[in-house]
Formats: structure tokens, C-alpha cells, sequence
């Protein structure tokens, strides 16, 4: 498997400014040293999607980080945090249930 490359975000904001001036996927590949042109194509995708958010997000991490909270709807950053919060509780209630059942062994040795 490949290694990813990281490009920061001006890159990608470069990339946008050069399709729009009409330049083809191989030159702005040439001159900004991008390795494959789907890339340029995703990140083309994602501008005209209105996705933007993610050219600042880490390499591969696109779908698990979603939006950025700062454009997520006050609900949706809600549901969010209660997500996490439940999330964290259910770790919590395993980890008494451990340690419980440890406590409960060291009563019988």
C-alpha cells in the first residue's frame, strides 16, 4: 500500500484557482507537483459541493471528522456531544462492572 501525501490547504485552494482559469488537470499536476490527478478531481468535487470544510481536515480522516463543528447547526452539535457523553458513560458503567468483579475475586482468595 501507498504511502498518502498530506497537501496543505493552499494547495488545494490553488488547484481550484487554476481549473477556473482553464488550465488542465496534467499542468496544474506539473506545477504544483500533485502525484495523481484524481485528487485534483476530488478536491474540484468538494468545491463545488460546498465541502470546503474539508480541505483544512487531516489526510484520511475526511469521513470520520465530518463537518467542522463551526458548520454544523446548533442541533446537530448537540446530538453530537450527546453522542460522545453516552459514549463515555457506557465506558464508565464497563469499567465499574471490572472493577466490581476484581474486587469481588480478592474477597474470595
Amino acid at each position: 500500500m501507498g504511502t498518502r501525501v498530506h497537501y496543505p490547504e493552499e494547495i488545494k485552494w490553488e488547484v481550484i484557482k487554476l481549473k477556473q482559469a482553464g488550465k488542465t488537470n496534467k499542468e496544474i499536476m506539473e506545477q504544483l507537483g500533485i502525484k495523481n490527478k484524481t485528487q485534483i478531481k476530488t478536491w474540484m468535487s468538494w468545491y463545488k459541493t460546498g465541502q470546503t470544510y474539508r480541505f483544512s481536515q487531516q489526510v484520511g480522516k475526511q469521513y470520520s471528522y465530518g463537518k467542522g463543528t463551526e458548520e454544523l447547526s446548533e442541533v446537530e452539535q448537540l446530538k453530537r456531544k450527546n453522542k460522545q457523553l453516552e459514549t463515555q458513560l457506557e465506558i464508565i458503567k464497563k469499567y465499574e462492572e471490572i472493577e466490581r468483579s476484581w474486587s469481588h475475586k480478592s474477597l474470595y482468595k
